[in-house]
């Protein structure tokens, strides 16, 4: 069975949102990658670096960089990555706007998304500021979380945006469409709670509280540890000083990553719940979804077991984080694939 609808069926723009969907993920990810080695004041200004274009190379450009901001010397390596993420974000915009010039011409076409690209459209804009001010309010975690959960909301969105604009829709007799019906209520709460441990992951990675607990599945030797969940938790941190590397005491990154932990555990029965639904759904379509989304969850499982057990370390870290994609993008699949099911109609032997 083909992933894809064939060309024939396909919609105007759904190439250019199968590549906007693949550059999103590279951008999530290169974002993540450019946090976990402290690159994200690798150019202390923006939209530029350093006051050029360009990330600064030469030795004459470093000089005058540094005079320019003598509180942040330079490292090459890093801002070239920070200018590097931020170029293909610029990337990304530029064909998200071409979706919505598509999605315009095509809105009087039957069954063509033409709010959908717009609010991706509107979304990317506000994505703009926030990753200005996650470098002007230096790394200030409420930013930086709002900024990598508008991240998360743009893939699934454009992934959903590639779906429709696909259009390959499961074909199935009523009793079968009866039975997803009945469905629909716990994949919209499954992706909700997906997208909630995800925002609190950030929250974790922001505030970085990942190696609060060095060890699995107690946390520094105790089922309940000493938490601060009052400043562990607290929207309302001062604006001003430089939050890389952090600045809450043990206990508040104590909590935080206690309750990344406990939304993990919810997350993973909710999850193996509705696995045990689809598998109750007499269509191998809808169980293979099932295994997908079992297979994904006990791989993410085991990459954030490996996260604590290892001190987190890169190439695990980055997989953890492609496995929560995955899985998010699993189920909006899910929810597609459910909300456009059509009957099908056999023929009548005479």
């Amino acid at each position: 069975m083909s992933v894809f609808n064939t060309p024939k069926f396909q919609k105007p723009g759904f190439r250019l949102a199968l590549v906007a969907s693949t550059l999103a993920i590279i951008v999530v990810l290169l974002g993540t990658f450019t946090r976990l080695v402290d690159a994200g004041l690798g150019c202390p200004d923006w939209p530029g670096c350093y006051g050029q274009l360009l990330w600064v190379n030469s030795a004459d450009e470093i000089s005058q960089a540094e005079a320019l901001y003598p509180g942040n010397p330079v490292e090459v390596d890093k801002a070239g990555l920070e200018m590097i993420h931020r170029f293909l974000a610029g990337a990304l915009g530029l064909i998200i706007v071409c979706l919505a010039v598509i999605s315009w011409r095509q809105r009087d076409n039957e069954n063509t998304p033409f709010r959908l690209p717009t609010l991706i459209l509107f979304l990317v804009a506000w994505q703009i500021l926030f990753g200005m001010w996650t470098v002007t309010l230096k790394l200030w975690p409420q930013v930086v979380t709002i900024h990598m959960l508008g991240g998360v909301v743009t893939f699934s969105l454009l992934w959903l945006l590639t779906l429709r604009l696909d259009d390959q829709r499961w074909k199935m007799p009523a009793e079968i469409i009866s039975s997803l019906t009945q469905i629909k209520p716990w994949v919209i709460i499954a992706i909700v709670i997906t997208g909630l441990q995800m925002l609190l992951g950030a929250w974790t990675s922001s505030n970085y509280a990942a190696f609060a607990c060095p060890d699995f599945p107690t946390c520094q030797n105790q089922w309940w540890p000493e938490m601060d969940l009052r400043n562990g938790f607290n929207i309302l941190q001062s604006i001003g000083p430089n939050y890389l590397g952090g600045v809450l005491e043990s206990d508040a990154r104590v909590a935080i990553h206690v309750i990344h932990r406990l939304g993990a555990l919810v997350t993973s029965l909710y999850l193996l719940t509705l696995c045990c639904r689809l598998f109750t759904v007499k269509d191998r379509r809808a169980r293979r979804m099932a295994l997908i989304i079992f297979t994904v969850l006990f791989m993410q499982l085991a990459f954030a077991v490996g996260n604590v057990e290892l001190m987190a370390p890169l190439i695990t870290a980055i997989i953890h984080t492609t496995g929560s994609i995955v899985l998010l993008l699993t189920l909006v699949t899910l929810a597609t694939k459910v909300w456009t099911a059509k009957q099908e109609y056999q023929r009548l032997e005479s």
